[in-house]
């Protein structure tokens, strides 16, 4: 039996009142999207996830992955969870009905990769890379591409992947070699692509591998980058898998964490060259590959909250079962859960967790009102607000799961630092999620550059503006615990608006001042969203408890973790705060050769 159960209860709250669905149903083409539907598609996800996929987690961890006769062996433990996805359409749920998905809502989606990256994160990442492609291939795509790939790639008879890091380019795309020489209808890519995650498996019958290359008369730097979509296997007439395509995995590999996850270098035209079909518009590349990088950042930021999740479930249940020791106003020997620091670390998994899904959620919600909404400034204003939390999200979420899955061994003891328990993978597997889709500075480079100062402040603005009326919903409750949270949160929120303005004004005294605050700056921001969501939970708590529930247990404890949030983790924004303010002198102080 699998140690992971989808926390059900709490994405459902987080999906009807946190993210109010209603209001997202009532969006152009979601009317089918009942509450009924949207309970069977959680609680079958669930299953899924705990019952089919979860099991493989440690057997996948073990069994790694390796390249042989030039194709990769992935753990067979894998396979028939990948084709329980694709036989029951989970992979589909939200994707457009024109090309074979169900048209169901972006916050759905979310919450069932949620529990696929719980259940197994390597495994998790081939169905999340995929829909990244989808979504840069409906952008931006002709639509004889997409008639040709979306159906596939939706139904998960094809997967697909990102190919843009090279072994002189990581961050800086700038200087990305490969190259792309037309022929005919299509185009011939050459070129070495590191870091590929899933660059290769058998589970699907083909891989669309969204490669960046240049064309012969391409400009240097960013501007000459092209998108090229390059299958595994060249297309025969009917559009099904034919020919082997000069595409081949030349190694993976061995990584600190996600051993089952075969991370790529892969070689794309070492004989004639690799067919491929340039998707967008010449030296158009990099835009329409960042279309499935956001969609990816938005993913490695649900990852975060997904290995947290699991991790604290794993270590509340050793926790309650294992015996040692007395706790203070215990005669007798107990677990340890009795004692107050073992409550303290499993209440900072936990409550971090409720905020960090919260966040994501509410963002879902935000992404479906930007694509459905029928109102022009609506659309906009949702599309302002996803920009804004899509590094937060990547991120703070990914941060903290740095600190939670520790926690998570922490809580074990020395059995947590035995590979047997399991509790290491999660650490392991976490460590991952701060580095790939954009480093954490880079996340907080944009949140900072882009997100504040070039859009003046006018979204952060909006979203104060918003917590301030929560806020003031808080502060004049009758209930002792949201009194006590609302106290908290007028803090973040001043230190939050605090140090926004301190950017806006000191940013163009020093070059260093935007970038050396940047991560203080957006780790503020993650801590006072964790802790306006947890305030707007612990109201609708109090108010269910205040006109009479049957579910008074999650609700008094979903106060709990409220105040806890409130109490331990809002005041870290004070610290951040000072760091802020503290400007880049210390930081750049010393001469490079001082290092």
């Amino acid at each position: 039996m699998s140690d992971y159960r989808a926390p059900v209860r709490d994405m459902l709250f987080a999906i009807n009142e946190l993210a109010n669905f209603e209001n997202v149903a009532a969006l152009p083409g979601y009317e089918d999207a009942s509450p009924d539907l949207v309970e069977a598609i959680i609680e079958g996800a669930a299953q899924v996830a705990g019952d089919i996929v979860a099991p493989t987690n440690w057997i996948g961890d073990q069994t790694g992955v390796r390249v042989e006769n030039d194709r990769v062996i992935a753990p067979e433990a894998f396979r028939p969870a990948y084709k329980t996805l694709v036989e029951d359409g989970w992979l589909g749920v939200s994707m457009d009905p024109e090309y074979g998905g169900q048209g169901l809502p972006s916050l759905l989606g979310i919450a069932i990769e949620e529990m696929l990256q719980s259940a197994n994160l390597a495994f998790s990442l081939c169905p999340l890379l995929t829909q990244g492609a989808i979504r840069a291939i409906e952008a931006h795509a002709s639509d004889e591409l997409k008639a040709m790939f979306l159906p596939k790639l939706i139904s998960g008879e094809w997967a697909a992947t990102m190919n843009l890091t090279e072994s002189q380019a990581g961050s800086d795309l700038s200087v990305v070699s490969s190259k792309a020489v037309p022929e005919g209808d299509h185009y011939l890519v050459t070129g070495q692509k590191i870091f590929i995650t899933w660059g290769d498996h058998d589970y699907a019958k083909n891989i669309a591998h969204l490669v960046l290359a240049r064309l012969p008369d391409a400009p240097e730097g960013v501007r000459g980058i092209s998108l090229f979509l390059v299958p595994k296997f060249q297309l025969d007439a009917d559009g099904n898998s034919g020919e082997p395509n000069d595409v081949v995995p030349i190694s993976v590999e061995h990584k600190l964490g996600i051993h089952a996850s075969p991370t790529c270098v892969m070689g794309f035209g070492n004989n004639k060259g690799s067919v491929g079909y340039l998707v967008g518009e010449p030296n158009q590349g990099l835009a329409a590959m960042f279309t499935m990088m956001n969609h990816a950042r938005l993913g490695v930021g649900l990852e975060g909250l997904a290995v947290s999740e699991r991790a604290y479930q794993k270590a509340a249940s050793y926790a309650k079962e294992r015996v040692q020791g007395a706790a203070p106003g215990h005669k007798e020997r107990g677990p340890i859960i009795r004692h107050p620091d073992v409550r303290r670390m499993l209440m900072m998994m936990r409550s971090t967790n409720e905020a960090m899904r919260a966040i994501a959620y509410v963002t879902g919600a935000d992404l479906d009102r930007h694509h459905k909404s029928p109102e022009k400034e609506d659309r906009a204003a949702a599309l302002a607000r996803v920009d804004l939390m899509t590094p937060v999200i990547k991120g703070w979420c990914t941060e903290m799961s740095q600190e939670l899955t520790s926690l998570g061994i922490q809580i074990h003891g020395g059995m947590g630092y035995v590979e047997e328990t399991g509790a290491a993978q999660f650490f392991r597997d976490a460590r991952i999620t701060t580095i790939y889709e954009g480093t954490t500075g880079i996340q907080a480079t944009d949140f900072v550059g882009r997100k504040l100062l070039r859009d003046q402040g006018k979204a952060m603005g909006l979203l104060i503006g918003e917590m301030r009326q929560t806020l003031a919903e808080a502060q004049a409750s009758t209930n002792e615990n949201v009194k006590a949270i609302a106290a908290s949160l007028a803090v973040g929120v001043d230190n939050m608006e605090e140090g926004t303005k301190w950017l806006f004004a000191n940013f163009q005294t020093d070059i260093n001042v935007p970038f050396a605050a940047a991560v203080n700056m957006l780790m503020i921001t993650g801590y006072v969203c964790g802790g306006w969501q947890m305030a707007r939970a612990a109201l609708l708590a109090s108010k269910h408890l205040d006109e009479g529930t049957d579910e008074v247990e999650f609700y008094q404890a979903k106060l709990y973790t409220a105040r806890f949030f409130a109490d331990h983790l809002l005041p870290r924004t004070l610290g951040h705060l000072a760091t802020v303010k503290a400007g880049p002198a210390s930081t750049m102080a010393m001469t490079e050769e001082m290092f």
